[in-house]
């Protein structure tokens, strides 16, 4: 297993050119532009490659970001567009 691990690790450092974080706040507004200006609910996990995209702390003038995962709480989406808090 540990071969296996260290084999994907380097296969990621060849394909991946940076990572970056991204705080919660940016997470809430890609899911709300998302579904409002998409029409796709994508949970929060999903929603991250939109989040890093739209931050604009990275290098890229191209940026491919594989949204996934419907698995949201219809009663946290709701809050999400209304512009409620988010705990």
């Amino acid at each position: 297993m540990l071969e296996s691990l260290g084999k994907r690790r380097d296969l990621a450092s060849r394909l991946i050119d940076d990572t970056l974080t991204v705080s919660l706040s940016e997470v809430v507004n890609a899911i709300k532009l998302l579904a409002e200006s998409n029409k796709v609910v994508a949970e929060g996990a999903g929603a991250i490659p939109v989040a890093a995209a739209l931050s604009k702390r990275h290098q890229f003038s191209n940026v491919c970001a594989v949204v996934s995962g419907g698995n949201l709480d219809p009663a946290l989406l709701a809050k999400i567009l209304r512009d409620e808090p988010i705990r």
